[in-house]
């Protein structure tokens, strides 16, 4: 159960193997993707049925069903409606800044614990709610949870994984949300037709089985070593722990990486100080602009709103219910893909390829709707079928690019010592625009209408000119040899080539 590598570096090698242990424990920290990747399409889900509109929001269903004069684009515009989506994430920016520092203090597995915990009680408010206001307070305790969980868990995979396979083992992490968002869109249409309240209380209270998973998985799951030495001084705990992560009694190179890093972080009090200060700028940077660039890739249009918006361009309850499944499927299986390749061709290949590939498919289908689809009626069927079709090259294009990599390269740039602040940082600055996003996409469709798509693919194209200029390549760097990356970019290392005295020696 157990292949031999042996991780090369500029600096040295680490000696490791491929256990069975770091899969197993991986796979169980992975499940904080599900619960994420599940509300993320269960609130799609339930906002698109009759059932749930009529209890919650009867001033939408109303609307979209006796309100004839009302523009394709604008059936589903309520801000109301829009919190219930948007609310978990102004709940998940609060908790974020929190678990960054119950996750230095305390280590990472209680801080997955506590996102499970969290998670597992919105879940039980949400399935059994009454009103709009139990409604809102499950779904910000969801947020906490994932807030939590979304601090947590991307660290724990970089710091466990090897560092020859760290892109796919944290590409898991965006894998795990596709398939908690997957299992959402197939429970969402398997119970559509359940009469009454029944199908979207079961949708929103399934919610508790991954939480409860995660659960049990934080009570059981090893600390890593990186955390084991930043919180003690036992070191030979954190030898005999790497010992077992790596299965092999040779790490010493490794380990003496982590103690000099755990050293220096120790000297740190502030981390959000630290992080601010010129040396750190290149992480600084990454940590706000890529989560800004993800969110404003227009995913969210599908991620949140696939049922609403395939009924905006026609199709039924039941067709749009399915066809998010489809979408879905598509995710997930380029993301598997991703986590393949993205340790063989890197994170910049898979950036660019993805980002044209989005960009294009984008472009596309805001010139169909917007040739195709007025303010009534719907698209002819070839021109829904390219629709579909195009919408499926464009999550696929998401789903090996910005999807998973948007969680990778920000959990493996920062040293130990801003490494949780990085961290909080690049959750919270998701959360924000992810809020800004779900909150005002509505109202954005109503508005720009067909627009909506050409808007987003302006932005891919800035992010992925943005990536080709300054994002350097990672792949294969040990996790804590990572400065070296930035010391030999031609734009960064004037600011860390500074600080460092290295700028004169390292080549561009």
């Amino acid at each position: 159960m157990a292949t031999r590598l042996v991780i090369t570096s500029e600096g040295g090698s680490y000696n490791g193997r491929m256990t069975l242990f770091v899969i197993l424990s991986c796979m169980m920290a992975a499940m904080g993707g599900v619960i994420f990747g599940y509300d993320i399409g269960i609130s799609g889900g339930v906002t698109s049925m009759d059932s749930f509109l009529k209890k919650f929001f009867p001033e939408v269903f109303t609307k979209m069903k006796e309100d004839k004069k009302i523009s394709n684009y604008c059936m589903f515009d309520s801000q109301l409606l829009t919190s219930f989506t948007s609310s978990l994430y102004v709940a998940g920016l609060m908790a974020s800044f929190f678990a960054s520092s119950v996750t230095r203090a305390f280590g990472r597995m209680p801080s997955i614990l506590v996102g499970g915990a969290a998670f597992l009680a919105g879940a039980a408010l949400g399935g059994a709610a009454f009103n709009v206001t139990m409604l809102m307070l499950g779904r910000v305790l969801l947020g906490v949870g994932v807030g939590f969980a979304n601090q947590a868990v991307p660290l724990y995979l970089s710091e466990m994984a090897p560092a020859k396979h760290r892109g796919a083992f944290s590409n898991g992490f965006q894998f795990s949300i596709g398939i908690g968002a997957l299992s959402a869109n197939l429970i969402n249409f398997g119970i559509q037709k359940i009469r009454g309240e029944w199908g979207w209380r079961i949708s929103l209270g399934m919610a508790a089985v991954p939480a409860s998973i995660l659960i049990l998985g934080a009570i059981f799951l090893a600390e890593t070593p990186n955390s084991l030495i930043q919180r003690n001084n036992d070191h030979q705990k954190a030898k005999l722990m790497l010992q077992r992560v790596r299965g092999t009694n040779d790490v010493q190179a490794e380990l003496d990486d982590l103690i000099r890093a755990s050293s220096m972080s120790k000297t740190i009090e502030h981390p959000f100080k630290k992080i601010v200060q010129r040396k750190y700028r290149p992480q600084l940077v990454m940590a706000i602009a890529i989560p800004f660039f993800k969110q404003v890739t227009g995913i969210n249009v599908i991620a949140f709103y696939a049922p609403i918006f395939f009924r905006t361009i026609g199709l039924g309850e039941s067709a749009s219910l399915l066809f998010a499944v489809m979408t879905g499927i598509v995710g997930t299986v380029s993301t598997f893909i991703s986590m393949l390749v993205v340790d063989k061709f890197g994170r910049r290949a898979l950036f660019t390829v993805g980002g044209i590939q989005m960009f294009i498919s984008q472009v596309l289908i805001g010139a169909i709707m917007a040739a195709q689809l007025g303010d009534h009626g719907g698209l002819d069927k070839r021109s829904t079928y390219l629709v579909l079709i195009l919408i499926c090259v464009y999550v696929a294009g998401f789903g090996w690019s910005w999807g998973p990599l948007g969680w990778l390269v920000p959990s493996e740039i920062f040293p130990l010592e801003i490494r949780s602040a990085g961290q909080s940082i690049t959750v919270a600055v998701s959360f924000l625009f992810t809020f800004i996003v779900a909150q005002t996409f509505l109202a954005m469709l109503c508005h720009f209408k067909a627009g909506i798509f050409f808007f987003f693919g302006g932005w891919v194209v800035v992010m992925t000119v943005f990536v080709y200029l300054f994002l350097p390549e990672t792949k294969n760097m040990p996790i804590e040899q990572m400065d070296k990356v930035w010391r030999k970019h031609w734009f960064w290392k004037r600011m860390v080539g500074e600080v460092s005295g290295e700028s004169k020696t390292e080549g561009p």
